[in-house]
């Protein structure tokens, strides 16, 4: 299991889990039910041929949709089947009209079919399998403190994407990471509304992605989107948490901590703005 972070304000959080990510995930690995769950899926993996053959094998099918953030679709099995059967060179397949990004991420990892047409996949292959089951943990980790706080969760998933993103569409495909790049850019909710090709250029204006590959850059987004979200969506703080005491007790930690003032503007927005 995951550290408790109930009643740490988001920073600290943050703080006390960078601390311990190793030793988080070494845990989670060792965890019975985890354990077992990515013997599963490296036992039988490799004799599954057909998008079919996957979703009617529940416990493998059930761990790629976890390692891929769709637990709430496991029971969509036809919908599933579909995507990955999709033929992504047609731009009216069912994979290609769906805005959200994890089902584009099951469909290439699982390869079935390919813009060079349908295939038989190798899974087999070790290093594909451990890709897979790392992706499964790292999302285990990610949603176990999601489920905690919110904002800790959008940070994380930002940290995972943070590569990746090569264009605005690729953020605007994601809800988390259109929460985080709004919040940190001090962009009104509202501006979902717009076409997304009108969104895609609002932000471009605000932001050049460019900046992500400097790291001192992602952790100034961080700091901005955690502090905005903490005014406006306080987390609460306990001075008896548990993870409080952790943190407290944590030497290589607690020297790592400083302190530091927000100088952040007023947060108030009217859509109007966007057409001025």
């Amino acid at each position: 299991m995951v550290l408790s972070i109930s009643g740490l304000n988001s920073q600290l959080a943050l703080n006390l889990i960078d601390s311990t990510q190793t030793r988080q995930l070494e845990s989670l690995q060792s965890e019975p039910q985890h354990a077992r769950a990515a013997e599963q899926f490296r036992e039988r993996i490799a004799s599954i041929t057909t998008p079919k053959e996957l979703v009617q094998d529940f416990e493998v099918y059930s761990f790629v949709m976890k390692a891929y953030d769709l637990e709430d679709h496991i029971f969509a099995k036809g919908m599933i089947r579909k995507i990955l059967e999709s033929d992504p060179s047609d731009s009216s397949s069912l994979v290609n009209k769906l805005t959200d990004s994890r089902f584009g991420e099951l469909h290439a990892a699982m390869g079935f079919t390919t813009e060079a047409g349908t295939q038989t996949p190798d899974f087999s292959n070790s290093t594909w399998q451990d890709g897979i089951v790392d992706q499964y943990f790292q999302q285990a980790y990610e949603t176990g403190y999601a489920d905690q706080n919110e904002i800790v969760g959008s940070v994380l998933e930002f940290r995972q994407q943070a590569g990746e993103i090569e264009n605005w569409y690729n953020v605007l495909s994601n809800e988390t990471l259109t929460e985080f790049f709004q919040t940190a850019l001090s962009l009104p909710t509202e501006l979902s509304g717009l076409d997304v090709d009108k969104q895609a250029e609002i932000m471009a204006e605000k932001f050049d992605l460019a900046d992500l590959a400097d790291p001192a850059e992602r952790e100034r987004l961080i700091n901005r989107y955690t502090a905005i979200s903490e005014i406006l969506n306080p987390q609460g703080y306990s001075a008896t948490s548990s993870a409080l005491t952790i943190l407290q007790s944590t030497s290589s930690l607690s020297s790592s901590i400083i302190e530091i003032t927000w100088d952040i503007a007023p947060v108030s927005f009217s859509s109007y703005s966007l057409y001025r």
